[in-house]
């Protein structure tokens, strides 16, 4: 039965890096669209959730119809738009609207303090269990994010630097709300579920948004900013939310908020590799402990049995 547990657990793991890596490349398309001149914050956060929104609610149609399907009640209802809302609606406009402002790698670094915020916030407001190991996982990849970005963060604080990494870290608390609240959510109504109508309330809510405050039509922009918008809908958002969930389901949300620092990591690279970023032997180094941090807790945990 520990052996069981251990595999699953080594399972949630790899779907949460998969997952982590997936959510990663939203900002490099992100950059890549503002590389438009045309397109801002808003209406390409818009466009990413009308391509993301026929596989959600097809997705939470599917999910409705099963013969063991639980009806929400009116709490979950509530609780399921208002967690979707806080990550896929608040969040995710924060994070654009700050990418406007910093690059694509102090995106990753201000956004995954997350972690540390759901591991606190959960302990804090729901008594949830904080293992020894979990907190040394998070000081090695912290450490080995702190040491990556290190040189970048000394050559970029500038006004606009400093009201993009606000944004960012607003979106950062918002997404840990998100992370905590999933957590409690998922076990009782199911990953494919819960993360089919929470995606369908945020892609709601944006595009409520977008046709409240703008005047102007989603369909005169340039093919490449709706080949970046297709990209984030299918790449960034539609399969890594679905892997996500299923990583929470299985290993608990603060050991999948950890695994997902890798995110920052995957953006170096592919800031390097499709950005032109700079890419240095600091990063590189904070590479290594970030792959260590999440060792780690993989190989600590596969060898307990509570």
């Amino acid at each position: 039965m520990s052996g069981q547990r251990n595999k699953l657990f080594v399972s949630g793991i790899i779907i949460c890096l998969i997952g982590a890596i997936c959510f990663s490349t939203k900002a490099i398309f992100v950059k890549l669209a503002y590389r438009e001149a045309e397109v801002t914050a808003l209406p390409l956060l818009a466009l990413r959730m009308i391509f993301s929104l026929p596989f959600f609610v097809v997705s939470a149609w599917l999910a409705s119809s099963k013969t063991e399907n639980i009806r929400f009640t009116p709490t979950q209802w509530l609780l399921v738009a208002l967690t979707g809302c806080l990550g896929y609606y608040v969040s995710s406009l924060l994070d654009f609207l700050g990418l406007q402002y910093v690059s694509a790698g102090i995106e990753r670094l201000v956004l995954f303090i997350y972690p540390t915020l759901v591991l606190v916030l959960s302990y804090v407001f729901f008594g949830d269990r904080v293992r020894a190991i979990q907190w040394l996982a998070v000081v090695i990849t912290y450490f080995g994010l702190a040491l990556a970005f290190f040189g970048e963060v000394q050559a970029t604080q500038t006004q606009q630097f400093y009201f993009g990494s606000a944004l960012i870290f607003g979106c950062a608390i918002t997404y840990a709300l998100y992370i905590i609240l999933s957590g409690k959510l998922i076990p009782s109504i199911g990953a494919a579920k819960f993360n089919s109508y929470a995606m369908s309330f945020a892609s709601v809510a944006v595009l409520a948004h977008y046709f409240i405050t703008e005047k102007t039509s989603l369909f005169y922009f340039s093919s490449e900013v709706y080949f970046y918008a297709v990209c984030m809908a299918l790449l960034s958002t539609v399969i890594p939310s679905f892997l996500v969930t299923e990583g929470i389901k299985r290993i608990g949300a603060g050991n999948a908020a950890i695994v997902g620092s890798i995110g920052p990591v995957s953006t170096i690279l592919q800031a390097w590799l499709v950005l032109d970023e700079s890419i240095s032997v600091l990063q590189i180094g904070g590479t290594v402990l970030v792959l260590a941090g999440i060792l780690l807790i993989g190989q600590k945990r596969a060898g307990t049995s509570d």
